[in-house]
């Protein structure tokens, strides 16, 4: 009515909105990642629906808060807030410029704390994942910040559905050199999982 016409979404969509897509799916690769987690571990968490799922499986570990706790590092103000009144659970927040569809901070800041600490495991939530192009986000300025947190882990970690394999977004994270693991959920299509291990990734189905 009125001459308005559909078009499609060049962006990525905000946070609020993509938080209700495939929560099936992110909810088994959440149970599935937060198992890889010990007591007195340091783990980083990149912003996303993924990683925003991660932190709520990490807070409801009851053997966490027996056992010392853990260590969160993540760059998303929205894990923060989710997870600040778990005494359980360290919280350090990065610091930098909010993106505003994300919740995640980007810029200098994030790097030049990220140079100075050391992560046990580091799960990155991307836009994209394919056997050739590696890791990819929508933002360049996000790409950085996980580029740089997956670098400082021991064990750098990709957690992304099934939907986002085979897919190129604009920005590159990183290879097989830099992620040993990729989790995904059982729908994932045989053939983009079958390539990913054939490039080098070890892909857990949650």
């Amino acid at each position: 009515h009125g001459g308005a016409v559909a078009q499609t979404v060049a962006y990525e969509l905000p946070l609020r909105y993509k938080s209700h897509l495939r929560t099936h799916e992110k909810e088994s690769i959440a149970q599935t990642a937060a198992a890889l987690v010990t007591p007195g571990m340091v783990v980083g968490l990149s912003g996303g629906t993924t990683t925003t799922a991660i932190a709520a499986a990490l807070a409801a570990r009851e053997d966490l808060a027996a056992e010392g706790g853990i260590t969160v590092v993540t760059n998303a103000v929205n894990i923060a807030a989710q997870l600040a009144t778990r005494p359980e659970i360290k919280v350090v927040v990065t610091g930098g410029v909010i993106h505003s569809r994300t919740y995640e901070l980007v810029g200098p800041f994030v790097e030049q704390l990220l140079r100075g600490v050391r992560l046990d495991l580091a799960f990155i939530g991307v836009n994209g994942m394919d056997a050739t192009a590696g890791a990819t986000t929508q933002d360049e300025r996000e790409a950085a910040v996980n580029r740089m947190m997956a670098e400082r882990a021991r064990r750098a970690v990709v957690v992304t559905d099934g939907s986002k394999l085979g897919v190129e977004a604009f920005s590159t994270v990183g290879g097989p050199e830099l992620f040993a693991t990729v989790i995904t959920d059982r729908g994932a299509d045989g053939a983009a999982v079958d390539a990913l291990r054939a490039a080098g990734y070890s892909v857990l189905l949650a």
